[in-house]
């Protein structure tokens, strides 16, 4: 039954993505900013409408009182990166527009990365280096003056189930040069989408959101190592069977 529902899912992606990517790109002829990023998010709501109806995953959420207030409050979103799943769930979820800092190679894939192509997202070269992470400071400090918030995965990539990463301090360097407060979140979603799987199984997937850690003056390797022990500490409360023998 999980592998037929999961046929199901991705066919429910596939059919949705091509007339959204498309009214997307030519929307953005017309729509710029905040606008177009909402009509996206349409897509990713439609996406976890279907996990839940089709997969059979609930989501949780706590600490929604945690985020900060005002139509400008900056914030920089660091999130425990385990499957596909928090990718889409997360922008359905914040009342800020997202803009996710990911590898220019995604924008090559057919309709969606069309589709992020037209919107204020960060897209690096990570073979440039230095050139790469001022090129992210500079787009971010633009964009969080603007009340979008940045969400990054200081992990670099998706983590199985019960394990950690490494975990890099880009996301609290450019917290620290644009003194924005870091928010750190916890994701169990491993334990219905794992990594790298096509069989998705029912159950309820934890996001657990941490309260603003703020950056002005802190190191951001010392501030990382923060947001990575209450990250790592969430996720064994919130999923303790898959840590059991770690």
């Amino acid at each position: 039954m999980p592998f037929i529902r999961s046929v199901f899912h991705a066919l429910w992606m596939l059919v949705t993505v091509v007339p959204w990517a498309l009214g997307i790109v030519l929307c953005s002829l017309v729509l710029r900013g905040n606008l177009l990023y909402w009509m996206a998010v349409g897509w990713l709501r439609a996406a976890i409408v279907g996990a839940r109806w089709i997969l059979g995953i609930q989501i949780r959420v706590s600490g929604y009182e945690h985020l900060p207030l005002g139509q400008d409050s900056p914030a920089i979103l660091l999130v425990k990166h385990q499957s596909t799943l928090e990718t889409f769930l997360l922008p359905t979820l914040m009342p800020h527009p997202l803009a996710y800092v990911f590898k220019k190679e995604l924008l090559n894939i057919p309709f969606f990365g069309w589709a992020i192509g037209r919107l204020d997202m960060i897209h690096i070269d990570r073979s440039r280096g230095a050139q790469s992470f001022a090129k992210v400071v500079q787009q971010g400090r633009a964009l969080l003056s603007r009340g979008v918030w940045v969400i990054m995965f200081p992990e670099g990539t998706r983590i199985a189930r019960g394990q950690q990463g490494v975990y890099k301090t880009g996301g609290t360097r450019l917290a620290v040069e644009t003194g924005a407060p870091v928010i750190p979140v916890a994701v169990t979603s491993a334990k219905c989408w794992p990594r790298k799987a096509f069989v998705k199984r029912p159950g309820v997937v934890d996001v657990s959101i941490g309260r603003p850690i703020p950056s002005l003056g802190r190191d951001p390797a010392e501030l990382m190592l923060e947001v990575e022990q209450w990250i790592e500490s969430e996720m064994r409360r919130l999923d303790p069977e898959a840590y059991a023998t770690s």
